[in-house]
């Protein structure tokens, strides 16, 4: 049986090398731990001495994982995963305030609807931050921060709020004054979400009349709706309220389904696992409780 033994091991020997293995350089896992690259080196052939057995191969192109140290990574990863996510779990700060970032639009007709039951109860505080064009400082130190798009953003936690279906809603007095609703004033939001050009694309059903009013924001263009001022290409998920109340009617059954939708999404040194699921589950997935 081997002589040696885990607990000799210094800790910051393991680190060095899972970072290196993980990052695949020295220097780039210097950049990560925020020590030197030759302390990293020096660290990782300390390891390499104790084990009597080399774990990279150094080449003149860099280093490689030598077959041992192939195997071993994996499990070296997780267990450090697995440590740093318990020691911020029961040994970090203790954070009173939870701030969210996300448009107005998505705060007013997604998030706060499901915050009734507040997880932690008194202990926490969850600030929403309205997110404009230009991020604000306090927008960029946000713990979670909610996007529009594919999901495509290299974050460490993220989850999809909804999936995107839009199709034309209007409230029932301005559908009572015309036979058809395709020649009645329609209303368009700018930004990424699709417009009537795709609807029309979509759906078959004429590009006309042009919009008469355009808002920066759904929630607006919402209201705008729900005053009888045009047609809305809407967002159905984001007027489930106005929908179940009869004050909107949808127009046609089709329902255009986009890729793009909105993400709560947070990096993994901003947010606990834990604070990370209570939020999961009060905002994706099912409606809002009664």
């Amino acid at each position: 049986m081997s002589e040696f033994a885990l607990n000799s091991v210094p800790l910051e020997w393991i680190r060095g090398f899972e970072a290196a293995g993980r990052l695949g350089s020295f220097t780039a896992a210097a950049s990560e731990l925020k020590v030197t690259q030759a302390a990293v080196s020096q660290r990782i052939t300390n390891l390499e001495g104790r084990i009597g057995r080399p774990l990279f191969l150094r080449g003149a192109r860099g280093i490689t994982l030598t077959v041992d140290g192939e195997a071993w990574l994996p499990y070296v990863s997780a267990a450090m995963r697995n440590l740093n996510e318990s020691f911020e779990e029961i040994f970090g700060s203790q954070r009173e305030k939870l701030t969210i970032s996300a448009s107005a639009s998505v705060i007013e007709l997604w998030l706060a609807p499901r915050l009734r039951n507040i997880p932690g109860g008194d202990r926490v505080q969850i600030v929403f931050s309205t997110r404009v064009l230009q991020p604000q400082p306090q927008q960029l130190d946000a713990m979670i921060r909610v996007e529009y798009g594919t999901g495509d953003w290299a974050a460490g936690r993220k989850e999809k709020l909804f999936a995107e279906q839009l199709s034309p809603v209007a409230a029932p007095k301005l559908i009572a004054q015309a036979r058809d609703w395709r020649s009645l004033p329609r209303i368009a939001v700018s930004g990424p979400r699709a417009g009537w050009q795709e609807w029309a694309r979509f759906s078959g059903d004429p590009t006309t009349p042009v919009p008469r009013m355009r808002f920066d924001s759904f929630a607006a263009a919402l209201a705008a709706a729900l005053a009888g001022k045009g047609v809305l290409l809407a967002s159905l998920p984001l007027c489930t309220g106005p929908l179940g109340a009869g004050e909107l009617v949808r127009l046609s059954k089709a329902q255009l389904e986009t890729p793009e939708t909105y993400w709560m999404i947070a990096d993994t040194d901003q947010i606990t696992p834990s604070a990370w699921r209570r939020m999961h589950a009060q905002f994706t997935g099912a409606p809002p409780p009664t």
